[in-house]
C-alpha cells in the first residue's frame, strides 16, 4: 500500500552500507588459455582488489587472499596490473603488481606448493615513490615480462622517469635494479606498454610529454626488437601534438590498428608501418562516416576499447554518449552490435578464438563480466553476475536528457527522478534534486545502475548527472569546450540543468544541491562560490587552489593539466587566482560537507584544511570529515558508508527533511 510522505523522508531498503558494499566493478579482463581472469573490488576488505579466476568449466575462484592487492600506482591512477600465460606443464604463470610495495610478483596457482606463494621479481627503491610497474606482458620465450617502469629519482613528484622495461622472470632483479633491462630511453615523459608485432620483430607503443594530456596529443612509436638490447630505429609512425591516439594493436597481417581523434572523433584507422607513407594521414579510416567514439581518454595505462579477432574482424567498444560492444569488419566497414541488455561497456576487452570478453552494465544491472561468441552471436554473463541485493523495484528509472546552456549549447545529462514503490509525495510538493558533477573533468557519467544514486532516489531525492562541456563521449569539439574554461563552462552547464529542472516543475528550486569528487569537487566548490542556485553542496577530495595545484604539489601526470584547463600560469596568473574557490570562500553562503582522504596525493588534504580554516567562524554551517587510509577515491566500505550517511544528513537538515535511521551530521559554524 502506498504511503504519502514528504520527499526525502521515504524509507528504503537501500541503506548506505548496502550501497557501499556494492561499489566498484570488475576490471582488466584477460584470458589465460581457455580461462578468464579479472580483478574485482573488495570494499569490505580495506578496499583491496582481488584477482579472480574463472576456469573453463565455469567455476569461479578468488585468488590471493588479503592483504594482497592487485593494483598499480603508475601515474597514480594506475592501469593494467596483471598478465598471465598458459603453459604446457605446471598450469598458468601469473605476474601482478601488489599495491602496498608496487613490486611485480609472479606465482603459479597450480604449481608445487613452494611456487604458489607470490615471489617478487622487482626490487624496492627508497627514493621518492620508488619503482612502480604497469601494463605487464609476458615474454616467456625470452624469460621476461615487459612493462612500463615508473622510477622516482628524487623526493619530489616531478623527479620521475618512465621507460619500457624487461624484467627477468627468474627473480634475479628482485634485489638488483641493474638486472632490469630498459627497452626504451626516457626521452618521453609518459609511455604505454609495448605491443609486439606478429612476427616478433617490431614493437609499438604510445608516448606523450608535458604539458599535453593524452587526450590532447600522443605519438605512436615503432622500434625494432633486438636480442638483448633496447629497441632500435625508433620512429614516430602516427599521432602528433594535436592528435590523440589512446590505443594501438597489431592486426594479424602485420598492419597497425589505432584509434585517433584526427577527424574530431576517436575513430579506428589502419596503417602499414613499413609502407612508403606513414603518419595518420596515410592511415585508412575503417568507419569514416560514423560520428561516434571508438575509444576514450587514456586515464589509466592499458585501457582497451578494441581487440583484433582471428580472421580479421575487430571487437570494438563504440558510441556517442553510451558505449556498446560491436564487431567490425574492417574491409567493408560493417558493424554489428552485440545483442543483450547492456548499454555501457567499460574500457577492457580480451579475445580468445571467436570469443570476446568484456565488462558491461545497464541501468538495471551493475557491471558484470560478459562473453560474446562471435560465431553464434550469443552473449552471456560468465562472471561477477549481477545479483540484485534488494528488490529492483527500488532502483531509479533514468531519463536521457539534453538541455541548453549559454549561447544555446547542448548539455547532456541523465536524470534520475525520485522513485519508491511504497511511497508517494503530497500532490503539491516538488522534490529536492542533487546535481552530480563527475570527475576528470575529462571523463563522463555512464548510464548504469549505481546504488549510491538509488540510495537517494529511493528516499525521494532526485539526482541529475550532468555530462557538462568537457565531457568525453561526444566528440573532440564537445571535449574542448572546457579548454581554458574550467570553473566557467562546467559551473554554467550544471547550473543550467538545475535551473531547467526547476523551471519545468521537475525540481523544487529552493531545494537544489550539488555534489562531486575530484574535478567534480572543484565544480561543486566553484558553484557554491559563484552562483546562488544551490541550497547546499557536498565537496569530495577536491581541487580548491589552482596556484597550489601543479608541479610538485600534485602528482606528475596532471601537474601541467591546468595549462589546458585554465591556460599557462605565466600568461594568465589572474585566472588562477580568480577561479580558485579557496580565494572566494567569503562568498560561500550555503551549507556544505567536505570529505577528504588523508592519503590523497592527487588532491592533497592541505587544500581542504586551508579551505576549512577560512570558513571557520563565518557562520556558514559546514562539516569536514577526513578519512585515514583513504586516497583519491574512497574504497573502504566503512568510509563510503559514513560519507553517504553524512551527505544525506546534510540534505535533510538543509531541506527540512526527516531522514529516518540516518545519524545526524554535526555542522559547525
Amino acid at each position: 500500500m502506498l504511503t504519502t510522505e514528504p520527499y526525502g523522508s521515504w524509507t528504503s531498503p537501500i541503506d548506505a552500507r548496502l550501497a557501499a558494499g556494492h561499489d566498484g566493478r570488475p576490471e582488466y579482463v584477460g584470458t589465460v588459455g581457455d580461462e578468464v581472469w579479472w580483478t574485482a573490488p573488495r570494499p569490505a576488505e580495506a578496499g583491496r582488489r582481488a584477482l579472480v579466476r574463472r576456469r573453463a568449466d565455469g567455476t569461479e575462484q578468488s585468488l590471493l587472499p588479503p592483504p594482497w592487492n592487485v593494483r598499480s600506482r603508475v601515474i597514480e591512477y594506475g592501469g593494467r596490473p596483471w598478465c598471465g600465460v598458459e603453459r604446457p606443464e605446471g598450469g598458468p604463470l601469473i605476474v601482478f603488481v601488489h599495491f602496498a610495495d608496487q613490486r611485480l610478483y609472479a606465482f603459479e596457482p597450480d604449481g608445487p606448493p613452494q611456487r604458489r606463494e607470490p615471489r617478487p621479481l622487482t626490487p624496492v627503491s627508497p627514493v621518492g615513490g620508488g619503482l612502480r610497474w604497469v601494463d605487464p606482458q609476458l615474454r616467456t620465450e625470452r624469460g621476461e615480462v615487459w612493462c612500463v617502469l615508473e622510477e622516482f629519482t628524487g623526493e619530489r613528484p616531478s623527479e620521475v622517469r618512465r621507460v619500457v622495461a624487461a624484467v627477468p622472470l627468474d627473480g634475479s632483479a628482485a634485489e638488483d635494479r641493474a638486472a632490469v633491462r630498459e627497452l626504451t630511453d626516457d626521452a618521453h615523459r609518459f609511455v604505454t606498454g609495448p605491443r609486439l608485432s606478429p612476427d616478433g620483430r617490431h614493437a609499438a607503443w604510445i608516448a606523450w610529454d608535458h604539458p599535453r594530456m593524452p587526450w590532447e596529443g600522443t605519438e605512436v612509436l615503432l622500434g625494432e626488437v633486438t636480442e638483448d638490447g633496447p629497441f632500435t630505429g625508433v620512429r614516430t609512425v602516427a599521432g602528433g601534438p594535436g592528435e590523440s591516439v589512446p590505443q594501438i594493436e597489431w592486426a594479424q597481417d602485420g598492419t597497425l590498428l589505432f584509434a585517433s581523434d584526427r577527424s574530431g572523433w576517436w575513430q579506428l584507422r589502419r596503417l602499414d608501418p613499413h609502407g612508403p607513407d606513414t603518419g595518420s594521414t596515410a592511415a585508412r579510416c575503417l568507419i569514416p562516416h560514423r560520428q561516434e567514439e571508438f575509444a576514450g581518454p587514456l586515464w589509466r595505462i592499458g585501457e582497451c576499447w578494441f581487440r583484433p579477432l582471428e580472421g580479421g574482424l575487430v571487437a570494438v567498444i563504440h558510441g556517442a554518449g553510451s558505449q556498446v560492444l560491436g564487431i567490425l569488419d574492417p574491409e567493408t566497414g560493417d558493424l554489428v552490435d552485440a545483442a543483450g541488455p547492456w548499454t555501457e561497456w567499460a574500457p577492457t576487452l580480451a579475445v580468445r578464438g571467436s570469443r570476446v570478453i568484456g565488462v558491461a552494465a545497464s541501468p538495471r544491472s551493475a557491471y558484470e563480466v560478459v562473453e560474446l561468441d562471435t560465431a553464434s552471436g550469443r552473449a552471456r554473463v560468465i562472471g561477477a553476475e549481477h545479483d540484485d541485493p534488494t528488490d529492483p523495484a527500488y532502483y531509479p528509472e533514468p531519463q536521457i536528457r539534453t538541455f541548453y546552456g549559454p549561447d544555446g549549447r547542448e548539455i547532456h545529462a541523465h536524470i534520475y527522478p525520485p522513485h519508491n514503490p511504497d511511497h508517494v509525495a503530497p500532490a503539491e510538493e516538488l522534490p529536492p534534486y542533487v546535481v552530480w558533477a563527475h570527475g576528470g573533468p575529462t571523463g563522463y557519467a555512464p548510464l548504469v545502475l549505481d546504488l549510491e544514486i538509488a540510495y537517494f532516489t529511493s528516499r525521494g531525492i532526485g539526482v541529475a548527472e550532468v555530462n557538462y562541456g568537457g565531457s568525453t563521449g561526444y566528440g573532440r569539439a564537445y571535449r574542448d569546450r572546457l579548454r581554458e574554461q574550467w570553473g566557467l563552462v562546467d559551473v554554467e552547464d550544471c547550473a543550467a540543468v538545475a535551473t531547467a529542472l526547476a523551471e519545468e516543475g521537475t525540481a523544487d528550486p529552493a531545494r537544489l544541491a550539488i555534489r562531486g569528487g575530484s574535478a567534480g569537487g572543484w565544480t561543486t566548490a566553484a558553484s557554491l562560490a559563484t552562483t546562488d542556485v544551490y541550497a547546499c553542496g557536498t565537496i569530495i577530495y577536491p581541487v580548491l587552489d589552482l596556484e597550489g595545484w601543479g608541479a610538485d604539489t600534485t602528482h606528475d601526470f596532471e601537474s601541467h593539466y591546468l595549462e589546458y584547463l585554465i591556460g599557462p600560469l605565466a600568461e594568465v596568473p589572474g585566472r588562477y587566482r580568480d577561479r580558485s574557490p579557496l580565494n572566494h570562500a567569503d562568498k560561500i553562503a550555503a551549507p556544505f560537507l567536505l570529505l577528504q582522504g588523508l592519503d590523497d596525493v592527487i588532491c592533497p588534504p592541505v587544500q581542504s584544511e586551508r579551505f576549512i580554516a577560512q570558513m571557520t567562524g563565518r557562520g556558514i554551517p559546514h562539516a569536514f570529515i577526513a578519512f585515514e587510509g583513504e586516497g583519491h577515491g574512497f574504497r573502504r566500505a566503512d568510509t563510503m558508508t559514513r560519507a553517504l550517511e553524512a551527505e544525506l544528513s546534510l540534505y535533510a537538515q538543509t531541506f527540512g527533511i526527516v531522514a529516518p535511521g540516518v545519524p545526524r551530521l554535526e555542522l559547525s559554524n
